[in-house]
């Protein structure tokens, strides 16, 4: 809304200072504030509007070091994390641009999954919560909305830099600080990491069989989309296991997809460092500029010992936050690196789950790979204290995004 005023401001009345607002650099810094600020200041009330409606958390006895103490403390802490995003973002960002519309029906959507489930838990007094197959009914339903938009939206476009071998004169170019792109284009394409020639082109994976199937390659696409959504807003929700770690593990990942966001919507640094060039994409880093500052604002409350956990309402809006993130600067396929957390804590589970059952059939007794899984409470049986759990985690999610960060020179 900001945005939009001193935009109007600046171009009718060349009012000193409003042009500010043109940079994505002030508007960003200005959200990461605003969102800290909220988080921090208005959690606390939160918190405590949480403690008296008794929206505690129910826990069972795992025989984990220190759980039972941390029954009764409020859940849905993340709607702190939703209303400290949104506000700066609805203040700060065009909110004509189709990556921050996508972005804020991404954080409405899983939020409300998210809500719902911890209402049941919490209020309804149901442990079970919301049922697994509506979760994914959602999950599958905001991957079409994503996959669809990213498709077909005539706004979600990329610039190719025009090859030395080219006929420029054959080929219509928008040329900028002597860089050479060809025009805007629809396209499935995405990045590959590792690879010198690093484009891979989804629709190719139905055009083999007739190049004029490339109008159907929504068949392939979307499913692609709905697969990541639902596998990142699941490893986002299993890694909410122990104080701060799934908030703290999420700040690292988001700050690296600003880095991506930024790079690819600047002509200049796309350039340099040989990736695509999306047009508008750059204006989300203001929304991820907001939810980093909403994370850490966060963790204010959520590290040990936690004062209030996220619940489903922020760990499933942030790995659909991250989903989204990652297919809107085609980095997709890096989500097994930058989200390696997520990925081995849903492994974890998935190997726990299928060893016991397979050794059960087999041997009549089933067996387990892990002491507990997810693997963050393997650790906590082995007796390692949760906040030496928590932040060394974080050290290696400092370091997977190092090395997702460094794969746009190493090809």
């Amino acid at each position: 809304m900001l945005y939009h005023l001193f935009d109007y401001l600046d171009a009718n009345f060349d009012i000193p200072g409003t042009g500010l607002f043109g940079y994505i650099s002030f508007r960003s810094a200005a959200a990461i504030i605003l969102a800290l600020l909220l988080s921090t200041v208005f959690g606390k009330r939160i918190i405590n509007f949480l403690r008296r409606k008794q929206v505690g958390e129910s826990v069972r006895d795992l025989g984990l070091e220190g759980q039972i103490e941390k029954a009764g403390t409020p859940t849905m802490g993340g709607l702190i994390i939703i209303f400290s995003t949104l506000i700066p973002v609805l203040l700060f960002a065009q909110l004509s641009n189709i990556y921050i519309i996508l972005l804020i029906i991404t954080t409405l959507w899983m939020g409300a999954i998210g809500f719902l489930d911890d209402y049941i838990k919490t209020l309804k007094k149901n442990k079970d919560g919301l049922k697994g197959r509506f979760k994914v009914i959602g999950q599958v339903g905001l991957g079409i909305i994503v996959g669809a938009t990213m498709f077909f939206h005539p706004d979600v476009t990329v610039r190719n830099k025009v090859s030395t071998s080219s006929n420029i004169e054959q080929i219509e170019v928008v040329v900028s600080d002597q860089v050479s792109y060809r025009k805007e284009e629809k396209s499935t394409q995405t990045n590959i990491p590792f690879i010198k020639d690093n484009e891979l082109d989804y629709s190719d994976l139905i055009t083999w069989i007739d190049p004029s199937l490339k109008k159907y390659a929504w068949l392939i696409f979307i499913p692609i989309v709905i697969f990541i959504v639902t596998a990142v807003s699941n490893g986002a929700n299993l890694t909410d296991g122990i104080d701060g770690l799934a908030a703290g593990s999420s700040v690292i990942i988001v700050v690296t997809l600003g880095v991506f966001a930024w790079i690819s919507g600047n002509y200049i640094f796309s350039n340099y460092l040989n990736v695509m060039n999306i047009p508008r994409i750059g204006e989300a880093t203001i929304f991820i500029a907001a939810f980093a500052g909403g994370l850490i604002g966060f963790l204010w409350y959520n590290t040990y010992p936690a004062q209030v956990f996220m619940g489903d309402t922020g760990s499933l809006t942030i790995g659909g936050i991250i989903a989204v993130l990652a297919i809107a600067t085609r980095k997709e396929l890096l989500i097994p690196i930058l989200c390696g957390i997520f990925l081995i804590e849903n492994l974890s589970v998935v190997m726990q789950v299928s060893y016991f059952k397979y050794t059960k059939k087999k041997y009549g007794e089933g067996k387990r790979i892990f002491l507990m899984s997810p693997l963050h409470h393997h650790y906590q049986k082995k007796g390692l204290h949760e906040s030496k759990i928590v932040v060394r985690f974080w050290i290696v999610g400092i370091l997977l995004a190092i090395l997702a960060i460094i794969t746009l020179k190493i090809r």
